[in-house]
């Protein structure tokens, strides 16, 4: 196309401008200016890319205009980075400059205007590829900026097409992409299908899907019932917590802030209307909705319905609970394929262990046992007495040394004197079996710095002369696999390598910590690159608006599940909806 055929039809430039603006939901001024780099591009690749072509389109006129312009630079002007160089063709030195202009300045641009040209098909195809790509990149701009305050609503949308298992939604004003994970299990779409989709991630992105979508987050679930029950979408009721196994199972934790209101039987719906309307959106997902409560035992005994829980013990530095059912409720409590503790794990954000009543008692006694025998070797006293010991709480033999004496002689049918002779020997004992150890140390050659560190025991200090670990350098020198134990891959299988440490069941960051701790006694670091505390954040539950929710609680990550809930597997699958 030459120039002058632009001039004629500039009007027709300007309309087809108009029209892909229109269609692509973009500024016009946007698409004309990709169509200025266009024309500049082509003009480039037909005078030289060297020059410093420019294009302009009036654009209330179409009237193009085409350009070359020099720059004047100075005589010593040295490029900025490696990759700039004088340009001959783009720059004119001063001195060079001031030969055939007198009035010539740093910084003057000599304007030139160049002939017509025609464009050839090279030309028109890289013109194609530029305006195509600077129209995506608007309209994907555009996306964004429409979509990344609506993260966390329910959107309709057409399925425009499905590649690969993922399905492309067409949302009106852009598209988004719901991958195969988060759509619910043997749900099938057609092109044209209407259906409504979650928006749990929008992302910049200069490639690929922006606007994420999803049926199968529990997101989804909890703004369904925000349209379907009145309460919740005016902030009476809240969802404090949601799990799901899309196209299974999920489960549905709700407070009421008003007392005379049911939040489960508001949402239950009279005859299960409203709930029902929900499972038929999800497919026949079976929905548990439960009461929450901010006693974590409750909530957790709540979370296991419809299984009956005896006892509930909580271990916090862990993260873990240990919950006893009967045992005709252990098949219930775990449900089929674990379902049921591992929806009951990522609603409380609690590891949940499950154990039967015979299990725990068998467990008690046999501890029972052990501590006794223990109390019997360590204080040379008869079984009744060690029995006394254990009944009354006490599980090690520090536990009864280093404790005030008249929690020991108010011990029925003990007085202060055998309290005293009793924390006697416990300490005596302590003291053998510490010196035993610190012998045991010595011939190992471990060195009395390794003490000096701080985290490390003298049965630490022990084990590590055992491992090789003998001066504090060999401490500071592990890594926390040789401490705590790994895996490594010999002939092509997995092994697994004990750690010196392993037996103390050190948690990852107490491994850290102490390796840090022997760099410090090394002087290998300084103590301030040890990591600090950090201090405690009180934060007062906030207020959320109309139909929100505490991400945190709502859409928060589950934690990592534990298939090592014992008992066996039970087919059961019990559901309030």
């Amino acid at each position: 196309m030459a120039v002058t055929g632009i001039s004629a039809n500039r009007l027709e430039l300007l309309q087809i401008a108009e029209a892909v603006a229109r269609e692509k939901n973009i500024e016009r001024e946007i698409v004309i200016e990709a169509i200025e780099e266009a024309i500049q591009k082509g003009a480039k690749s037909r005078y030289g890319a060297h020059h410093d072509i420019r294009a302009k389109i009036d654009h209330k006129t179409g009237e193009l205009s085409l350009t070359r312009h020099v720059t004047i630079v100075e005589d010593d002007w040295m490029p900025e980075d490696e990759l700039e160089e004088f340009n001959d063709s783009a720059m004119v030195r001063l001195k060079d400059a001031s030969k055939r202009d007198p009035e010539a300045v740093v910084g003057k641009e000599y304007v030139e205007n160049l002939p017509p040209f025609e464009f050839g098909r090279v030309q028109t195809q890289m013109a194609r590829q530029v305006v195509t790509g600077k129209v995506r990149e608007a309209e994907r701009a555009n996306q964004y900026e429409e979509f990344k305050d609506r993260v966390g609503e329910i959107v309709n949308g057409t399925v425009k097409r499905v590649e690969y298992g993922n399905t492309i939604v067409d949302l009106g004003r852009g598209e988004g992409v719901m991958r195969r994970d988060q759509s619910i299990p043997r749900e099938v779409f057609n092109i044209g299908d209407r259906i409504r989709t979650y928006i749990y991630d929008v992302r910049p992105e200069a490639k690929g899907p922006q606007v994420m979508l999803s049926r199968a987050h529990p997101g989804f679930m909890a703004k369904l019932f925000a349209q379907e029950v009145p309460e919740v979408y005016d902030g009476v009721i809240e969802i404090r917590a949601a799990a799901r196994d899309s196209g299974s199972r999920a489960k549905m934790a709700v407070l009421s802030n008003d007392s005379s209101i049911d939040p489960v039987g508001a949402c239950v719906g009279m005859r299960g209307s409203r709930v029902q309307a929900v499972v038929a959106e999800l497919q026949g997902e079976k929905i548990d909705i439960i009461q929450w409560n901010p006693d974590e035992p409750t909530f957790i005994v709540n979370a296991l319905a419809p299984a009956e829980v005896s006892k509930v013990v909580l271990d916090e530095e862990a993260g873990r609970v240990e919950v006893v059912v009967p045992d005709e409720q252990l098949s219930l409590a775990i449900g089929r394929r674990g379902q049921n503790v591992r929806l009951a794990s990522q609603l409380t954000g609690w590891q949940i262990d499950i154990i039967t009543e015979a299990q725990d008692s068998e467990r008690r006694q046999r501890e029972f046992a052990e501590r006794t025998g223990l109390f019997q070797e360590a204080l040379d006293v008869d079984e009744v007495i060690a029995q006394l010991l254990v009944t009354e709480g006490f599980a090690t033999v520090e536990d009864l040394a280093y404790v005030d004496p008249y929690e020991v002689s108010e011990i029925e049918g003990f007085d202060e004197e055998t309290a005293e002779e009793l924390q006697a020997r416990a300490r005596e004992y302590l003291d053998k079996k510490a010196a035993e150890l610190d012998a045991k140390r010595v011939e190992l050659g471990v060195e009395d710095g390794v003490l000096q560190v701080p985290g490390v025991t003298l049965p630490m200090a022990v084990a590590l002369g055992e491992g090789g670990v003998k001066t504090v350098e060999d401490l500071a020198d592990l890594a926390t696999d040789e401490i705590r134990g790994g895996y490594e891959v010999k002939n092509g299988e997995r092994v697994k390598v004990p750690g010196v440490l392993e037996s103390f069941n050190l948690a990852q960051e107490d491994a850290e910590l102490l390796i840090l701790q022997a760099r410090v006694a090394a002087g290998w670091i300084d103590a301030s690159e040890l990591p600090q505390p950090e201090p405690e954040e009180y934060e007062e539950d906030g207020d959320y608006a109309e139909g929100e929710y505490d991400p945190d609680q709502v859409f928060g990550d589950a934690p990592a599940e534990d298939d090592t809930a014992e008992g066996e597997e039970s087919d059961a699958e019990p559901s309030n909806a």
